[in-house]
């Protein structure tokens, strides 16, 4: 059996600043053409009206014309996603550490994956579209509320070290279904079990109330979170005895039998005597007699 010991701390901290350094720098360096930005959110748009899915037009009129929504709408947005996500990493590292490792390595794949998306299709959310298109930023309206500016989420003042663009997916969205995921996992009380529930239902209406993400940017983020599911499941997945065999001349991977329900291995392995079955009065070689001797032996049974 084999037993998973829990990563080292520090080790661990080393790898997700460096993961989030490496994921906040990708940002800043894919910005891409403006013009093209604003031509994919109004395609998105587009797309969306077809489909009747703009559901972040009335929840963004919702928030914009009323401070008791729009308000705490900003501090969720300004803030939960930095620290839900860290909490529940803490988490599982000190009370549920065999799922931390599978956990982490999903986080960080998809946030992976998300800047790739970041850097193939650089997109405009909702608030920085022309006015005409009839959304407001909620995060400038009320920004003399809070730490942030007229720049997205980041500090006053700092809005030139975020990419605004990087929209599709939605992060935001990803991360906290990635943290409501687990939380309905492996929480042990109805309440909590609850609240991982709640959370990206709140990050998704959030998003789309403040004009930061149109609803397929939230589509796309719960996307990206199922692709780094599969890839980071695929590259914890447990080695078999059957992968550190090599396969013979014919390509053929040789199967072991177990002991007792047949001849031993059908084809051939490099274990010896690995999986035979041994008759009672079976002899090893060092006890067998010499073939002269066996030789007559068996003529001298056969006289007799």
């Amino acid at each position: 059996m084999t037993i998973r010991r829990r990563p080292t701390w520090w080790a661990e901290l080393l790898l997700l600043a460096l993961v989030y350094g490496a994921y906040s720098g990708g940002r800043l360096l894919v910005r891409g053409d403006v013009n093209l930005a604003v031509d994919h959110g109004l395609a998105i748009l587009r797309v969306e009206e077809s489909l009747w899915m703009d559901f972040e037009k009335p929840l963004n009129r919702l928030f914009s014309g009323s401070g008791l929504l729009g308000i705490p709408a900003d501090f969720v947005y300004a803030s939960l996603h930095y620290l839900v996500t860290p909490a529940v990493l803490v988490w599982l590292y000190q009370r549920r550490p065999h799922h931390y490792r599978a956990a982490r390595t999903w986080l960080v794949a998809s946030t992976l994956l998300g800047l790739v998306g970041f850097s193939l299709m650089p997109t405009c959310p909702p608030r920085l579209l022309d006015a005409s298109y009839g959304f407001t930023d909620t995060m400038a309206q009320f920004s003399a509320y809070g730490w942030w500016g007229g720049e997205a989420s980041a500090p006053r003042g700092l809005g030139s070290f975020t990419n605004q663009y990087a929209a599709m997916p939605s992060l935001h969205v990803g991360w906290a279904l990635w943290c409501g995921v687990l939380l309905w996992r492996h929480a042990r009380t109805p309440l909590v079990r609850a609240l991982g529930i709640a959370y990206p239902v709140l990050t998704t209406v959030v998003v789309m109330g403040t004009a930061n993400h149109y609803f397929l940017d939230a589509v796309a983020g719960a996307a990206v979170m199922g692709a780094g599911a599969l890839i980071g499941r695929r590259l914890l997945a447990p080695r078999t005895p059957a992968d550190d065999v090599a396969p013979d001349a014919a390509g053929t991977v040789p199967t072991a039998v177990p002991a007792g329900r047949g001849a031993g291995f059908r084809g051939k392995s490099p274990i010896v005597g690995g999986g035979w079955d041994t008759s009672a009065r079976e002899l090893l070689p060092a006890q067998r007699p010499p073939a002269a001797d066996t030789a007559d032996d068996d003529t001298a049974a056969a006289a007799r």
